[in-house]
């Protein structure tokens, strides 16, 4: 998503709790601190699909969100 991002492609991470401050600073050393991360509740794996549903219905307003902060 780095890479990606440095050439212009938007993005973000969908990351869970226990992961978030790794991701920062995966993201920092990546040279992209500004690189959007989007806090979901851990665990994901293992999750029958409603549960996954519930989760990304909590994550998708932040999504939305970042869409409307830069699709602009």
């Amino acid at each position: 998503m780095a890479e990606l991002w440095k050439r212009g492609v938007y993005g973000a991470v969908l990351c869970s709790t226990p992961f978030m401050k790794l991701g920062t600073a995966q993201a920092k050393t990546f040279g992209v601190p500004e690189l959007p991360l989007i806090e979901i509740a851990h665990p994901l794996g293992g999750l029958d699909i409603e549960r996954v549903r519930e989760r990304a219905a909590l994550a998708l307003p932040k999504i939305l969100g970042l869409i409307r902060e830069h699709g602009q």
